[in-house]
């Protein structure tokens, strides 16, 4: 089901933007989407270079490791249903901000733990959760995830959006 379907956007409301890597992004983008007050989700490509800005990455080349980019979801959602402290604790309990560049069976810079942040309230939220969870005992190894400034967001190819939704597949936790 699309998020934008189960929420009525009101003529006041300011949505906000947010972009987060969590290694694939197939099951980060379902994470996202299930969250009441976020209104839209894609996945994409972001914190890389392909060498020349006209220059729009693929899967392809940012699976060689080669750009740079991670696989990241970029979502805009509505601060007064659903905070960004809110959206931090779904990205933290969703993968393991532990293991850099790799998630699970997925290897490679492309699958790294990251936030990118729009502003200065999104990057002291980010690193404030950040500094709590490597506090809490909660993993044996420090937290890697990298906070960085909101970078250009490439959207992936059309088959990769929703892609459980479109398969049927079942998202892995």
């Amino acid at each position: 089901m699309n998020n934008i379907n189960k929420y009525s956007l009101t003529s006041k409301a300011k949505l906000k933007e947010a972009m987060f890597g969590a290694g694939c992004f197939w099951g980060v983008q379902y994470n996202f989407d299930q969250l009441k007050g976020v209104v839209e989700t894609e996945v994409g490509y972001a914190g890389g270079s392909t060498g020349s800005p006209q220059a729009v990455p693929t899967y392809k080349d940012v699976c060689t490791g080669k750009t740079g980019h991670a696989e990241v979801v970029y979502l805009r959602y509505d601060p007064a249903i659903i905070s960004y402290d809110e959206l931090l604790k779904v990205f933290w309990e969703n993968h393991d901000p532990t293991t850099m560049n790799r998630q699970g069976p997925d290897v490679g810079s492309q699958y790294r733990s990251a936030i990118f942040y729009y502003d200065d309230e999104q990057k002291e939220l980010a690193e404030k959760s950040k500094e709590g969870l490597d506090k809490s005992g909660k993993h044996m190894n420090p937290v890697v995830t990298e906070i960085i400034p909101a970078s250009i967001f490439y959207k992936a190819e059309e088959y990769h959006q929703k892609y459980f939704e479109k398969t049927g597949q079942k998202v892995c936790h």
